[in-house]
């Protein structure tokens, strides 16, 4: 395929998928980061163009009432991505700039979804057992109409989005392929207690189990792809799922070029999404379209100063919440161990969260509607200090708009009503979830 700039008229769409089929056997399709993986579609700079995108999981959850398809997703097969797209003259050295022109659910797919995962499979943020004892998948429905989103699992809600795709990168050279692969596998081994991979798992090797490339390839191509390619959970120097929620209508991403022809890929797409995406599945997850412009800043790297690093211009488009509950966290274990931590921002953020779910629990949300809740909404997370030894100072900004309930404070406290449970495991026993 080959798409050009449009000087009027519809706009093209370069790749379409089907929302009714699975992953696996469609087209366009790619799910491990490698330097041999072949262009599915070619664009020049200057063009604007659509392209399809499934939810990151391709199909495994469903729009149902129980948590069963997160108890036992396939996480192997993660995520599902459009491209890699050839963006024609770029090489490395250069910086390709995406400029999202629109980012919208599907209309044949007017919903999405937020999930807590097993601990033994998935994990998130708050998985650790020094965290909470008991931590199970659950998940949240959300329908999707206009701007707006609501979930019958999680009652008196509702929220303004703002669509982004959570995943855009470009595809490693050879060299930086074996460089994430280096690093990633060495720190499994120095986080290993005694010869023990730790729970959740720190970091995700090469695994042929679940790797798929939607290209037609010599088996021996697609077997190296496979037993070398890397995941695609973090984040890393070319982009890929860094999960930044501002990357909405008119943002830019500038990306570094490893290889010749780019090789961009997208997906994770979110209707809404908290800053820390602290549920691992911790947006609306989505299926949709993404409307975008690529352009190529030649010598980008060096013109920019910025190594080899991505570069973001956020939306000028956001929801107007100015009116917010603000929580802070410091770098100490307070609902643990009571730790004191050295700057660490990450327990700072994690206790300004668990202040906030403590404090969604007095109104009567459970402590899983409250994580879904938190890693859903438009919620803001500010390092508000961190040069203060030896406490890092996190908050989290809950905005009050959201909810169909004054939540001015006030001395009387507030009405704690039954919101229910979100959707958990059929095989739930008593004790498994909290209220």
């Amino acid at each position: 395929m080959d798409a050009s700039k449009m000087t009027g008229g519809p706009i093209p769409t370069l790749i379409e998928l089907d929302l009714t089929k699975p992953a696996a056997g469609q087209k366009s399709l790619m799910n491990r980061w490698h330097n041999d993986i072949p262009f599915v579609a070619s664009v020049k700079p200057g063009s604007i163009f659509k392209v399809d995108c499934l939810e990151w999981t391709g199909g495994q959850v469903k729009n149902n009432d129980n948590a069963d398809d997160l108890r036992d997703i396939d996480l192997t097969s993660v995520h599902q991505l459009t491209g890699p797209i050839e963006v024609q003259g770029a090489e490395p050295g250069d910086m390709i700039e995406v400029i999202f022109h629109d980012v919208a659910f599907h209309p044949d797919a007017p919903w999405g979804f937020s999930g807590i995962f097993e601990r033994e499979n998935g994990g998130g943020l708050f998985a650790g057992p020094e965290d909470f004892k008991e931590y199970h998948a659950a998940k949240a429905i959300w329908d999707l109409t206009g701007v707006y989103a609501t979930s019958r699992h999680i009652p008196g809600v509702r929220l303004a989005g703002v669509p982004h795709p959570g995943l855009v990168g470009t595809l490693p050279s050879a060299e930086l392929l074996a460089k994430w692969n280096e690093r990633e596998c060495g720190l499994i081994e120095a986080c290993k207690v005694n010869g023990v991979e730790k729970v959740p798992a720190v970091a995700l090797p090469p695994n042929k189990q679940g790797a798929y490339v939607g290209q037609d390839l010599p088996e021996a191509v697609r077997e190296k792809i496979y037993r070398e390619g890397a995941r695609t959970i973090p984040g890393r120097e070319h982009g890929g799922n860094c999960d930044i929620k501002n990357l909405s209508r008119g943002s830019k991403a500038y990306l570094p070029v490893f290889q010749s022809g780019a090789g961009l890929a997208i997906g994770d797409l979110h209707f809404s999404q908290g800053d820390g995406e602290l549920a691992f599945c911790g947006a609306i997850e989505m299926a949709g379209t993404v409307t975008m412009e690529i352009n190529i800043l030649k010598n980008g790297v060096e013109l920019l100063g910025n190594g080899t690093m991505p570069i973001y211009l956020p939306s000028p488009v956001d929801p107007m919440y100015s009116d917010k509950i603000v929580f802070q966290g410091l770098g100490v274990d307070m609902h643990g161990d009571g730790r004191q931590m050295n700057m660490c921002a990450t327990t700072a953020y994690k206790e300004a969260a668990k202040n906030c779910i403590k404090f969604l629990q007095v109104l009567g949300y459970t402590r899983e509607q409250a994580i879904l809740l938190l890693t859903a909404a438009p919620v803001e997370s500010h390092v508000a200090a961190i040069v203060d030894s030896p406490n890092a100072c996190v908050t989290m900004e809950l905005p009050k708009a959201i909810f169909d309930r004054d939540l001015t404070i006030t001395a009387k406290g507030f009405e704690k009503r039954d919101y229910g449970q979100a959707a958990v495991r059929s095989d739930a026993k008593a004790g498994m979830y909290t209220k």
